[in-house]
C-alpha cells in the first residue's frame, strides 16, 4: 500500500462530501413529501388512482437508476420540446439532472414503503380515532401517519443508505462527489486499491451515521408516550401504542429493495 496515496486521498475525498450529501438529502427530502400523498392514493380503495400511482412505481422500481439517469441527462436533451421549454436550463446541468433522477427513483422506493406502512396499520386504531370524532385529516395526522412512520422507519432507513450508495453514480455525468473526486484521482497516481479505499471508508462513516440516527429515533419513538384526557390525546396515545411491529416491519421491508 502506498501511503503518499492514502494521505492524498484523505485530503481530496472529503471535498466530494458536500456533494454527496447535497444530493442525497435533497433528493431523500423532495421524495418524502411527494410519497406520501402517493403512498395514500396507493393504499385507498379506489382502483383508478391507487393503478395510476402503482405504475409509477412499477417502472421506476424496476429499472436501473443508472438507466434512469442516463435517460434524463443524455435523453431528454434530444427533445426538441424540452430544449425550447423553460425546463431546459434546468435539465442542461448535470446536478439538476442527477437531483431530479435520484428524486423520482426514491420517490417510488419510497411510497411502496409508505404504502405498506399506512396498509399494516390495524383497522380497529382508525375506527377508534373515528369513534372519537376525529375528522379524516385529523385521523391521519394523529394515527395514520404516526404509525406509518413507526413501522415504515425500518425499511425507510434502507432506503436512505440504499440512495446514499446511488448517489455515487452521480459521477458518469461528470459530478465530482467521491465517487467522481476517487475516479479523477485514480486516472493521476494509477493507484485504484488505495483511493477507493478510503472512498469505501467514508461512505461507510455516512452510512453509519444514519443507522445511528435511525436508531436513535427509533429508541425515542419507543419511549413516548402520551397524555391522556382530550379526544386528540387519547388518539396520540392510540398512535403510540404498541404494534405488532415484527410482523408490520417484514411487509414493509419487502418494497424497500433498490433495483
Amino acid at each position: 500500500m502506498n501511503g503518499s496515496v492514502v494521505v492524498e486521498a484523505l485530503t481530496t475525498l472529503p471535498m466530494g462530501l458536500v456533494l454527496t450529501i447535497g444530493l442525497t438529502a435533497s433528493s431523500l427530502l423532495l421524495s418524502f413529501f411527494i410519497s406520501v400523498p402517493l403512498a395514500v392514493l396507493r393504499a385507498a380503495p379506489n382502483r383508478a388512482m391507487s393503478t395510476a400511482v402503482l405504475v409509477y412505481t412499477y417502472v421506476f422500481r424496476g429499472t436501473p437508476l443508472l438507466v434512469q439517469l442516463f435517460i434524463i441527462y443524455y435523453g431528454v436533451g434530444q427533445i426538441p420540446l424540452i430544449r425550447q421549454s423553460f425546463l431546459w436550463p434546468i435539465l442542461r446541468e448535470p446536478v439538476w439532472c442527477a437531483l431530479v433522477a435520484f428524486t423520482l427513483n426514491s420517490t417510488a422506493h419510497t411510497t411502496e414503503v409508505f404504502r405498506g406502512g399506512i396498509q399494516a396499520i390495524p383497522c380497529g386504531l382508525i375506527e377508534a380515532g373515528k369513534s372519537l370524532g376525529l375528522s379524516r385529516r385529523q385521523t391521519f395526522g394523529l394515527i395514520t401517519f404516526p404509525l406509518m412512520m413507526r413501522i415504515s422507519l425500518p425499511a425507510y432507513t434502507n432506503e436512505m443508505i440504499g440512495m446514499l450508495k446511488g448517489s455515487s453514480l452521480a459521477s458518469t455525468i461528470t459530478l465530482l462527489e467521491i465517487t467522481g473526486l476517487a475516479r479523477k484521482l485514480v486516472s493521476a497516481t494509477f493507484a485504484p486499491y488505495e483511493v477507493f479505499l478510503v472512498a469505501g471508508a467514508l461512505y461507510l462513516a455516512l452510512t453509519y451515521a444514519i443507522a445511528n440516527l435511525s436508531a436513535r429515533l427509533e429508541r425515542r419513538w419507543n419511549r413516548q408516550s402520551a397524555p391522556a384526557g382530550t379526544g386528540a390525546a387519547v388518539a396520540s396515545s392510540i398512535a403510540y401504542a404498541p404494534v405488532d411491529l415484527p410482523v408490520h416491519r417484514s411487509t414493509a421491508m419487502n418494497h424497500s429493495n433498490h433495483t
